[in-house]
């Protein structure tokens, strides 16, 4: 059986990455894809590396019966578009932010304005397979994480798990230009980027609380841990890079560590754990998050690094495993591919 996808705003970094992925996929094929800006242009035409798609239509809307949605609208005006979809059937994995905060009042506090469609909340799974695979599975609507959560939780969760690490957490983590977004405006140019290193957003970026309440699911008793959060912008295309501060509960050895986290991971066919710190371009091109704990015995710290690529581990590529699990598939089609080196 060949599953119809849909994809709304492919026109974005995101949405023409699914397009990419999606292409080779045994079980899936792309029916619809929309972009208003370019409604009416060949997918091929508009983009060159997209041409295999021939003479597939970009279109306002989606056209025409499909079994699953990937929506890479912005933020806040993705939900508006996914709940018809979600109330008449059709399974939806939302790129976007807008369901993976789980209080409408904590998305109008950190996005600025009410949610669009706060009755889906409660019918929302986050969609980190790792941590939420069985809920994943029998979901209607998951929240595909953000490029900058994914990889935190993802280097922080078996140590959380295993009740390891307390709080405050610090996550200093790096991006690649990419993550900005196609239509990101001003600032992001090559004689803007070149040669600089900048933070943004410090201690008050949107994917804070989103960090913190998985952590918590992790935890499983008392309140959210409290996270400092500090994204930078690097000179690179595609890439995370987060370096992630705990503080140990207990005395344990890296090989303790070592021990918590590979059998945390051993069923996670995109997550696995590396003998040395990973550079994000073992990981460009995949759906691989490689992460490295280390314990700083002097000050009772434990060091997680992460990384990934924003673009497919933390964004298309996890919303395909997301639609794979959806839909009964194995979890590796389509995105069992080696990173591009160098």
């Amino acid at each position: 059986m060949s599953y119809r996808v849909g994809i709304i705003n492919v026109t974005g970094f995101a949405g023409m990455e699914a397009a990419r992925l999606l292409w080779k996929h045994p079980h899936a094929r792309i029916t619809s894809v929309t972009g208003r800006s370019l409604a009416g242009q060949k997918l091929g035409e508009a983009f060159p590396h997209l041409a295999l798609y021939g003479d597939l239509d970009i279109t306002p809307e989606i056209t025409g019966d499909v079994d699953v949605v990937l929506s890479a609208m912005p933020t806040a005006a993705s939900a508006e578009v996914c709940a018809p979809f979600v109330r008449s059937g059709v399974k939806v994995i939302d790129i976007a932010a807008d369901f993976r905060l789980k209080e409408p009042q904590a998305f109008e506090e950190w996005f600025g304005q009410p949610h669009p469609a706060p009755e889906l909340l409660p019918d929302a799974v986050y969609g980190l397979p790792e941590v939420h695979r069985t809920t994943i599975a029998k979901a209607s609507l998951v929240a595909n994480p953000g490029c900058y959560p994914a990889t935190s939780i993802l280097a922080l969760a078996p140590a959380m798990a295993a009740g390891l690490i307390s709080d405050p957490i610090v996550v200093d983590a790096k991006s690649g230009i990419s993550g900005a977004g196609r239509g990101s405006g001003g600032g992001f140019s090559y004689s803007d980027v070149n040669e600089d290193v900048s933070a943004y957003k410090v201690a008050n970026h949107n994917h804070q609380p989103e960090i913190s309440q998985e952590l918590g699911v992790l935890r499983g008793e008392g309140p959210n841990p409290r996270v400092t959060f500090v994204p930078h912008l690097v000179p690179m295309t595609r890439g995370i890079h987060a370096t992630c501060y705990a503080p140990l509960r207990r005395e344990v050895t890296k090989a303790e560590v070592f021990e918590v986290y590979r059998e945390f991971y051993k069923e996670a066919p995109f997550t696995r754990v590396v003998d040395a710190p990973p550079h994000t371009k073992h990981t460009l091109g995949n759906n691989m998050c490689l992460v490295h704990p280390v314990v700083d015995e002097r000050h009772g710290m434990l060091v997680a690094i992460g990384v990934l690529d924003n673009l497919v581990k933390g964004a298309a590529g996890q919303a395909i495993e997301n639609m794979n699990l959806m839909l009964g598939l194995p979890q590796e089609a389509g995105l069992d591919v080696p990173a591009v080196y160098p």
